[in-house]
């Protein structure tokens, strides 16, 4: 076991857990130097050059492809997702164990290298996000934030994911300081969201009309939305900021966001889901009484219990 008791504990409560130093720092190298090397030679921004790190991307700058990103603050090189060196670093031997253990034994689908990446269809729907799990064999990608620089400071806004899977993760490939854009996590969403859904790995979508644009995509349900609001006002996000190679995994119904990134440096991390050979017979079932029913039995059996200590190593008290 590379997991211990107590976090595998801590994630039952908390629907996540940091584990330090996991990310191969060869590997994270490697996918900073790919995600620069993506970049037309000709534009503003420049790696030499941190004060054109600063966003929002210039109009020069701007790409629409979403299998090559940069928006607004926002750059999502997908195109790479089932690279040699993305499988490698965000599904590297230690990670798909913790994954097991979390998920079960032999459980996993495998990421294929070379195969189909997020993005090749577009977005799920017009003007909406890129589907995750539509023909997609491997990581999302490395997604990165620009500072927003003199931009308005934001409220946070939390969400969870529509598409199925069921365990996520978020690695740092370069290090995020506090505030600096890292991945946030409302502790202990999982379980107040994860009945509130019609599926327990899945959700109803309504199809896109030109002519009848006000309903489109993903419909939550009337109990999710409330739910939403109330984590958003009485849970305190858990910022999880850290140094290269550390590894955030989340519950797929942890409620979540992309930080909103106010320090100088540019935040850089990968991001890739596993996924159940058994996910498509159990993705439409409804929500179980024992949300944990089809993970491993060391989390099943796992104690809601932990220490101080833990916490304070999870960023969850000070």
């Amino acid at each position: 076991m590379i997991l211990n008791q107590e976090q595998l504990s801590f994630f039952k409560v908390n629907g996540y857990i940091i584990l330090p130093k996991i990310l191969d720092p060869d590997l994270c190298e490697k996918a900073r130097d790919l995600l620069w090397s993506s970049l037309p030679k000709e534009t503003n921004i420049k790696r030499e050059d941190s004060s054109t790190h600063v966003g929002p991307f210039i109009e020069n700058d701007l790409e629409e492809d979403v299998t090559n990103l940069r928006q607004g603050y926002k750059w999502q090189l997908r195109s790479i997702g089932t690279d040699q060196l993305m499988i490698d670093l965000v599904y590297s031997e230690a990670l798909q164990q913790i994954a097991e253990e979390l998920l079960g034994k032999d459980t996993l689908v495998k990421p294929k290298v070379g195969g189909k990446t997020m993005g090749q269809h577009g977005a799920a729907w017009p003007g909406g996000p890129v589907d995750p799990a539509l023909d997609n064999e491997g990581a999302r990608g490395i997604y990165a934030t620009l500072p927003y620089g003199d931009k308005e400071k934001e409220p946070d806004f939390c969400h969870s994911d529509g598409h199925p899977f069921n365990l996520s993760l978020v690695g740092l490939i370069d290090d995020v300081l506090p505030n600096g854009g890292a991945f946030k996590v409302w502790p202990g969403s999982h379980k107040r969201l994860y009945p509130t859904f019609q599926m327990q790995y899945d959700q109803p979508r309504i199809a896109y009309y030109e002519h009848l644009p006000s309903y489109k995509g993903i419909i939550q349900s009337e109990a999710y939305e409330e739910e939403i609001k109330k984590v958003m006002e009485d849970t305190k996000p858990v910022d999880c900021c850290g140094s290269e190679g550390d590894v955030v995994l989340w519950h797929h119904r942890l409620a979540h966001m992309a930080g909103h990134n106010y320090s100088n440096k540019m935040r850089l991390a990968v991001l890739g889901d596993f996924i159940k050979k058994d996910l498509d017979e159990n993705r439409a079932k409804p929500p179980q009484d024992n949300m944990w029913q089809d993970w491993s039995e060391d989390l099943n059996t796992a104690p809601e219990t932990y220490s101080d200590e833990m916490a304070r190593s999870q960023k969850l008290i000070d």
